[in-house]
This record gives structure tokens, C-alpha cells and sequence, in this order.
């Protein structure tokens, strides 16, 4: 979703290797003043985040944004939980897929847009089994292998 001169934060790289992902869509992230500054100078981490359907909303877990040291002195907790925009019809979208069994909401990445908006790239995923994730392994391996050769012959 983010084109090239979207600038990315944060990216979540263990996602694509625990979950095989089955859509992805762009949210907005209702955030104060000091979470955007931090977010500018990169203090974030959405390794263990995941987010969840509450009251009609998509709600976030686990994002850490670290405080704004030049904050005023209305201190936001690092970890709360924040509420994700999307439209009614992604909501509902995205409550279909979690009703199924097994699937889950991760983030795949967060970035800033074009107008300087703070947006979160997120998928809905089912997690991989082990062997799942060691067949990726294999096939990552040999694409590697393969173009060592290719570049050796060519």
C-alpha cells in the first residue's frame, strides 16, 4: 500500500514469517501530540502487537511508543490501547475474517503518508504451523542459491 515516498517507521518483519497472510489494509492510528513526535524520530516497536475487535471498533495492543521527553506534563502511558480509523465496511470486513477460526489482525507496518499522516499497514493472518515455516525457509534458500548461480553463469 505505501508507495515510494511514504516514509516507513517501523516495520514488522517476523509477521510475514509467522502468518500466512490473507488481506491487508491501511488504517490511521488515533494518536496525541508527543506519540507523533515520537513517531518522527522513530521510537516505536510493533513486534508483539496485535489488535482487536471492541465495541464496533479495532482497537491495537501492544504498540509501544516511547515517551516525548519534551512532552509536557501530560503523561501518556508507552503501551496503552489505541483505537484504529477505518471505514464501517472494513470493520465489518475484518470481524467476518476473525469469526473464522484461527485468524488474527497483525501489523505489518507503520509509515507516514503523503500529507504527513501516521498510518499502520495491517493483515489479516492465520498463523503457520512449524513445518510451515521451515518449508518458507527452504524456498527462501534456494531462491537465494539459484540466483548465486544464475549471477556466476551470467
Amino acid at each position: 500500500m505505501p508507495e515510494k515516498n511514504n516514509r516507513i517507521i517501523a516495520q514488522n518483519r517476523k509477521a510475514r514469517f509467522n502468518y500466512e497472510i490473507i488481506d491487508t489494509m491501511e488504517a490511521g492510528i488515533v494518536l496525541t501530540g508527543s506519540e507523533v513526535k515520537s513517531l518522527r524520530m522513530s521510537k516505536i516497536n510493533i513486534t508483539d502487537t496485535y489488535a482487536s475487535p471492541n465495541n464496533g471498533e479495532i482497537q491495537i495492543h501492544n504498540l509501544y511508543i516511547d515517551e516525548y521527553k519534551n512532552a509536557s506534563n501530560k503523561a501518556v502511558s508507552p503501551k496503552r490501547i489505541r483505537t484504529l480509523l477505518l471505514h464501517k465496511r472494513e470493520i465489518k470486513k475484518i470481524q467476518g475474517y476473525i469469526e473464522q477460526k484461527g485468524l488474527t489482525i497483525v501489523p505489518l507496518k507503520i509509515y507516514f503518508n503523503d500529507q504527513g499522516r501516521a498510518k499502520l499497514e495491517i493483515a489479516v493472518a492465520r498463523g503457520k504451523k512449524l513445518y510451515d515455516k521451515r518449508e518458507t525457509e527452504k524456498k527462501r534458500d534456494w531462491d537465494r542459491n539459484k540466483q548465486r548461480l544464475l549471477k556466476k553463469e551470467g
